[in-house]
């Protein structure tokens, strides 16, 4: 690594002068939103359980040290496989376990395997970014109806459970979160659980089919009802993860933005069909390879378009983000609808100063009417473009609010310098190599 890298990856500054089209070739490994939740499945076995094309992200680092506080370890086999076991394993203390909580949500997702194989667990607060309200009670809701007995403490909640038991669970809204905890809580449950209105994102899906692969019986059905029959005991896994479709839209973003062309290795076509449509839509293109897809700019004038985010198979919440700044460079009027997270277009306002024309409305601009509706969140977007962007200081306030900020950046006529970028590790690994591999100026 060149010493540019070595200075950046230890700093939390980036400085980018703005104004080249990335060209080349980027390796995305296994998906952030997928690589904890397995690794917490680890924990629901005493056996070795092998994980495969592990992405070097923060995410991943923070359930490493967590599992190894719990007792058990975790040891590379090479550079993007690991194994992990917990033969024996104990409680961590609430002050200790608050540390974890404090950069991740994934803790929460604990409290199954603990459960089952300790009969007690513990919830403290809850940390990652702050883009909306993300409250504990669908988790603690869920627990509690498969007979965990929760009490509230000052550092959070202790559960107890000398056994759970399957029961019918419907969540109000399909949340992730929420699904993956009945699936860790419940496959060692006595009985049937029936989950009703549940999340049945890529992920989940895969969060399932490793549990299939320990031995768990779980059914998935097309109205978002998945069934979980509860096994004594499960047995460990070998499995590699699926790629991370967020990242892969971040860097197709990129790509149309900077007006560079941009091959995505291990990209795949299936999870990305809802954002591929919008992105030939407003101008860009791909080509889907065996291998990977490339992305690029077809439009030399991008076209504006109405978006609504939604649970799968609707467009991400997390692509919207890379997706706006690319609508900033789209002729006309576009509408963006967030409904997944109240909070979610907090980040626009340093757009604007960047020179973007995004303007908050508190109303559903959509399809339809959403649960944020009427209650005082700005969570609908109008971009007028296109504008040209200009360089800015600029703070990153969470994951991928800060990658849109880098897209901008690049796009920008002049420097900028952008703060806290130890976010964008959560999420996105080795991502300033990647850039200067690209072609992206990045200065001491």
């Amino acid at each position: 690594m060149n010493s540019v890298l070595e200075k950046k990856n230890r700093s939390d500054i980036l400085k980018i002068c703005g104004g080249r089209p990335l060209k080349g070739e980027v390796v995305v490994q296994g998906a952030k939103n997928s690589l904890p939740k397995i690794m917490v499945a680890s924990l629901l076995t005493k056996a070795p359980c092998i994980l495969k094309n592990v992405a070097p992200i923060k995410d991943v680092e923070i359930i490493r040290e967590l599992i190894s506080a719990l007792g058990g370890k975790v040891q590379n086999i090479d550079s993007t496989s690991i194994v992990m076991e917990t033969p024996k394993m104990s409680l961590v203390p609430a002050k200790r376990l608050e540390d974890f909580s404090g950069q991740s949500r994934i803790p929460i997702l604990l409290c199954g395997p603990l459960l089952a194989r300790l009969g007690e667990a513990i919830v403290p607060s809850l940390g990652g970014c702050q883009i909306g309200t993300r409250p504990v009670d669908f988790h603690l809701s869920a627990l509690r109806s498969l007979g965990a007995k929760i009490t509230e403490t000052p550092y959070g909640y202790h559960l107890k459970a000398k056994k759970l038991y399957g029961n019918k669970i419907h969540l109000d809204y399909p949340s992730v979160g929420a699904t993956e905890q009945v699936l860790l809580a419940s496959v060692l449950a006595e009985g049937v659980t029936e989950l009703s209105n549940a999340a049945n994102e890529p992920e989940i899906i895969e969060l399932i089919a490793v549990l299939q692969k320990m031995g768990a019986n779980i059914s998935v059905d097309l109205d978002r009802v998945i069934n979980i029959r509860g096994v004594s005991e499960l047995k460990g896994f070998e499995h590699s993860a699926m790629t991370d479709r967020l990242e892969v839209a971040s860097w197709a973003c990129a790509a149309i933005v900077t007006n560079g062309k941009i091959f995505v290795k291990h990209a795949t076509q299936l999870d990305m069909m809802t954002f591929l449509n919008k992105f030939r839509q407003i101008g860009g293109e791909f080509d889907v390879k065996d291998d990977g897809i490339f992305f690029w700019r077809k439009s030399k004038d991008l076209k504006s378009l109405a978006l609504e985010t939604g649970v799968h198979p609707g467009f991400m919440t997390d692509w919207q983000q890379a997706f706006v700044v690319a609508l900033t460079q789209a002729d006309g009027v576009s509408v963006v609808h967030e409904t997944v997270y109240e909070n979610r277009l907090g980040y626009v306002s340093t757009l604007n100063h960047m020179g973007a024309k995004i303007q908050l409305y508190q109303e559903c601009l959509g399809s339809h009417f959403c649960r944020f509706g009427q209650r005082n969140y700005l969570h609908s977007a109008v971009i007028v473009g296109p504008t040209q962007l200009k360089s800015a200081a600029i703070h990153i306030p969470d994951l991928r609010g800060g990658f849109s900020y880098v897209i901008a950046a690049l796009a920008a006529e002049g420097i900028s310098t952008i703060q806290n970028i130890q976010l964008i590790y959560r999420g996105y690994g080795n991502f300033i190599e990647k850039l200067v591999h690209l072609g992206a100026d990045i200065l001491e």
